[in-house]
C-alpha cells in the first residue's frame, strides 16, 4: 500500500497513465494559446475569447493532473521534449482559421475524452476514488464541450 492506502503497483500504473494524459493536455493547451494568439476573421471576437476560456480551463486541469500524480508518489512530466514524445496529440502550428482551429480542439477532445474513459476503469479497479472523481468530472464537462464545438462548425 502506498501513503494514501492504494496499491502501490496499481497506482504506479495509475500515475503512469496520468502523466500521458497530462503530456496530451500540455500540447492542447499551448496549441489553444496559438489559437487565440492567432485567429483572425469575422468570428474574431467570439472565438478569441472562447478560446481565452478554453485555455483558462486546461491550465486548471494541468495543475490538478500533476498534482495527482505527485499525491500518488510518482513524478510529474515537466519538460517540452516529454511532452512532444508521449502525447498524441500533436502541435497545431500557425492556424488562424476559426474552422480549422475548432476542429484541432475536437480532435484533441476526442483524444482526451478516450484516454480518460480508459483511466476511470483503471481508477475503478484500483478503488482510487480521488482519481477516478477527477476524470470523470472532466468527462461530464469535456462532453458538453464537444458538444457545442461542434455546434459551432455544424452547417
Amino acid at each position: 500500500m502506498n501513503k494514501i492506502g492504494l496499491d502501490a503497483k496499481k497506482s504506479k500504473a495509475i500515475a503512469a497513465s496520468l502523466n500521458d494524459l497530462l503530456a496530451n493536455y500540455m500540447v492542447f493547451y499551448q496549441n489553444t494559446r496559438g489559437f487565440h494568439w492567432n485567429i483572425k476573421g469575422n468570428m474574431f471576437f467570439e472565438l478569441h475569447l472562447k478560446f481565452e476560456e478554453l485555455y483558462n480551463n486546461l491550465l486548471l486541469k494541468i495543475d490538478e493532473v500533476a498534482e495527482r500524480i505527485l499525491t500518488l508518489g510518482a513524478v510529474p512530466l515537466h519538460t517540452f521534449d516529454d511532452y512532444s514524445t508521449t502525447a498524441q496529440i500533436k502541435a497545431a502550428k500557425n492556424i488562424s482559421d476559426g474552422e480549422k482551429a475548432v476542429k484541432h480542439i475536437l480532435d484533441a477532445f476526442q483524444v482526451l475524452i478516450t484516454k480518460q474513459r480508459a483511466l476511470a476503469k483503471l481508477t475503478a479497479d484500483a478503488d482510487d476514488e480521488g482519481t477516478n472523481a477527477l476524470v470523470t468530472d472532466y468527462l461530464r464537462e469535456q462532453e458538453k464541450m464537444v458538444w457545442m464545438y461542434s455546434a459551432f462548425i455544424s452547417k
